[in-house]
């Protein structure tokens, strides 16, 4: 195992995709002669040139649609937005072009291309830039979306993505670049649309994704220390959903709390909550629980922006909750 930052983890995965498949481009803000935004691509246009790693003008829309157009052509774009936030320009070439085209062409048409960049709340960057819209891209057919919490997953995950015959979201917190962890010296790919257990547990189940995966397992050590043993899934990717790992996990638990980063009303974790009433209804001992970003634009402000998270310290209340205890209570076990 080699320990590397996130954004070494997604260097090395689009260098080693670009080496195997010519066909793989990387287009974006910034990502030639900058080295990135993030500095993921940093090497890349001295290694591959111009022709395969594309600065482009601050228009996503157009660009996008040049990826969306490639990927038709026969090639494999990887478009990077710089943030997510100047996605949302781009939708009508995600939403309505790449991620319909398979179906409107009755499947003789494939859109191979990855839209990927940093996504999420930030650090004091403003309500403008600091935002998750994970729920925009898992609710639409044909795209799928992936948000890896880990540096293994970070490169795993983003080489399938590459591969897929089909257009995916990759959605990367923009405050994990420089997190650090494991990842395989082999090559590794990590499938789409597999959960993992991060912590196991019995008392209750704790799922998250992407940078909130960590303070959920805050949470847990924090729950541990009062002897109570909560279960960790990270989800890894939002569309197709791995439900039944969820689902078995729940079962087994009869308890669970969702985290999520996004704003509370029509998110990935209310519809996660959701069908975990419905589907484990019968083995629940408590509501299902919601921690999400309070439902507010993100705050300037260094206080009130960790306020309007959902921290450790609300997941801990929320599992405190689905267990019918008190903080007190807990702490005297």
């Amino acid at each position: 195992m080699a320990i590397m930052t996130i954004r070494e983890a997604l260097g090395r995965a689009l260098d080693e995709e670009m080496a195997r498949d010519d066909r793989v481009f990387l287009m974006g803000e910034e990502v030639g002669e900058y080295d990135g935004a993030y500095k993921v691509s940093k090497g890349l246009l001295a290694k591959y040139g111009s022709e395969r790693v594309r600065d482009t003008p601050i228009a996503e829309l157009g660009f996008t649609g040049v990826g969306v157009g490639a990927a038709l052509a026969g090639l494999r774009p990887v478009v990077e937005w710089m943030t997510h936030n100047f996605a949302l320009l781009a939708l009508d070439q995600v939403v309505n072009e790449a991620a319909k085209m398979r179906y409107m062409s009755g499947g003789l048409l494939s859109v191979p291309i990855v839209f990927r960049g940093p996504s999420g709340p930030a650090e004091q960057l403003g309500a403008q830039h600091s935002q998750s819209f994970a729920s925009y891209w898992a609710h639409v057919p044909g795209l799928k979306v992936v948000a890896p919490g880990t540096a293994a997953d970070a490169y795993g995950l983003l080489k399938s993505a590459i591969r897929d015959a089909d257009p995916v979201v990759f959605l990367e917190s923009e405050l994990m670049y420089g997190w650090k962890g494991e990842v395989p010296d082999e090559e590794t790919l990590v499938p789409i649309g597999k959960a993992r257990l991060a912590r196991p547990g019995r008392d209750l189940t704790i799922a998250a994704y992407s940078k909130a995966l960590k303070e959920a397992l805050t949470a847990a050590e924090t729950l541990a220390g009062r002897g109570i043993e909560a279960e960790v899934i990270d989800l890894r990717t939002l569309r197709p959903l791995d439900e039944e790992a969820i689902h078995r996990s729940v079962r087994r638990t009869g308890r669970c709390v969702v985290v999520d980063e996004s704003w509370p009303v029509a998110s990935v974790g209310s519809h996660l909550a959701y069908l975990v009433s419905r589907e484990c209804f019968d083995r629940l001992d408590a509501p299902v629980e919601l921690v999400s970003l309070e439902d507010v634009p993100m705050p300037y402000n260094r206080s009130l922006e960790l306020a309007a998270g959902p921290g450790a310290d609300k997941i801990v209340a929320a599992a405190l909750r689905v267990l019918y205890l008190e903080p007190s209570a807990a702490a005297r076990e």
